[in-house]
């Protein structure tokens, strides 16, 4: 294997460079500057990077010296181009320079020893570079139009998150402390990073694509990780905007249903026994769920064609909203804790309730569990799961009036009712079946 190991680097390196040259080709008419055409294309990219590792399998028996003098030719090379089409044009980006320079590196990193990557690993890391590169190359205009519409104020809460996120949270302490010893730290910092990356993902969402295609992709993404998060996040900007009561609340809902398609997936992978008598009440939640989400998207959608002027959002991470968070998800999580230690444990029924009060994933998996373990009959736990559902979607219809108002509150509240009343009529229907 080894004697193919430099065929195998330079066929590396051609791909690195074919596909970031490609992506120069085809955008040789839209990257250009009055007319100049971009450093290299299809043909140059590939070639450059055989140069890079052409030259670093000589530099296995010449020494690294080759290596940096080949690199230092190359820099004066290009740089040579960039002053003469400064005087030339006026005005030059160095994106095509860079490009260039990133392929050269590529193929000297594909044919790179041993000592320098594994094979595999170099594999791994050279394809996925290669990608990542053309990528950010491919979006440009999509890039600049986003750095044209972020603010000074976008830039400095989108550092504070990051300051949250990767900084603070780490630092917190991953165990139980405090009254009745349920407060874990890191879980409530956890909770308190995924409602903000929610609110984060869907404002840069609805910058690139829009109002309702925006939250809509929050809604679908912001399900599988936590409807409980997408619903608090939101329903805090639907008063901030009243205007776009119906792409949040269509958001949430959306959310919601995703969340008991997820319940069954749970349930299919973990206790298949189950699956028939919880798929006609759960996917009848979630059917009604996303015949209600198309309906608030028309609705927004109409009201949005007849309203003049722009939507303006702002970034809406701040750190008084995050502590606030914090303060409520804390006090969910003691509330259960103390009605499940004063009334006690021993109804499997008022378990469910309690524990969906703050997660459903936790029900779901203990259920499954001692269903598959013959603890409990089959009933006992479809009956407790859904009770955890329907305690989840109540405890989310108060969040929404908490955070955005008795008129937002009653619109979530009034379609989660209905989606538990059709749930309720589909397990009627399997209990009489």
């Amino acid at each position: 294997m080894a004697q193919y190991e430099p065929f195998l680097s330079l066929l590396l390196a051609i791909f690195a460079g074919l596909l970031i040259g490609l992506e120069r080709q085809q955008n040789a008419n839209t990257d250009t500057h009055e007319g100049r055409e971009i450093l290299g294309g299809v043909r140059t990219h590939p070639l450059v990077a055989i140069v890079g590792a052409c030259t670093m399998l000589m530099t296995r028996q010449a020494g690294v010296g080759l290596l940096l003098v080949v690199v230092g030719g190359f820099l004066m090379f290009l740089a040579l181009s960039y002053a003469h089409d400064l005087r030339t044009t006026g005005s030059r980006g160095l994106t095509s320079e860079v490009a260039i320079l990133l392929t050269f590196l590529l193929g000297a990193l594909a044919a790179a020893g041993e000592g320098v990557l594994p094979v595999h690993q170099k594999i791994v890391v050279v394809s996925s570079v290669s990608v990542v590169a053309t990528l950010l190359l491919s979006v440009k205009p999509k890039l600049h139009d986003l750095a044209r519409k972020a603010s000074k104020e976008d830039l400095f809460a989108t550092l504070k998150f990051l300051l949250v996120a990767l900084v603070i949270l780490p630092q917190l302490p991953n165990q139980t402390m405090g009254p009745l010893d349920v407060l874990n730290p890191y879980k409530i910092g956890l909770m308190v990073v995924l409602i903000a990356g929610i609110s984060f993902t869907g404002f840069v969402a609805v910058r690139a694509l829009g109002t309702h295609q925006g939250l809509g992709l929050t809604g679908i993404l912001g399900g599988l990780a936590s409807s409980t998060a997408v619903t608090l996040s939101l329903s805090g900007r639907a008063k901030e905007e009243p205007r776009l009561v119906d792409s949040f609340a269509m958001a949430i809902v959306l959310a919601s249903s995703i969340m008991f398609l997820w319940v069954l997936v749970t349930v299919v992978i973990l206790a298949p026994a189950l699956v028939p008598p919880l798929a006609i009440p759960l996917c009848a939640m979630a059917g009604g769920g996303f015949m209600t989400s198309a309906w608030l998207w028309r609705n927004s959608a109409a009201k949005a064609s007849t309203e003049a002027g722009d939507i303006q959002l702002k970034n809406p991470f701040e750190l008084t909203t995050a502590f606030k968070f914090a303060a409520f998800f804390a006090l969910v999580l003691l509330g259960a804790k103390a009605a499940t230690t004063y009334f006690g444990e021993g109804a499997t029924y008022l378990t469910g309730v309690l524990a969906g009060t703050t997660d459903v994933d936790a029900i779901t998996l203990s259920m499954t569990r001692l269903a598959q373990t013959g603890s409990i009959r089959t009933p006992v736990a479809v009956t407790t799961i859904l009770l955890g559902v329907a305690s989840n979607t109540l405890v989310k219809a108060g969040m929404a009036g908490f955070a955005g108002g008795w008129a937002f509150g009653r619109r979530i509240t009034i379609i989660f009712i209905g989606l538990l009343v059709v749930g309720t009529m589909g397990l009627l229907v399997v209990w009489r079946m």
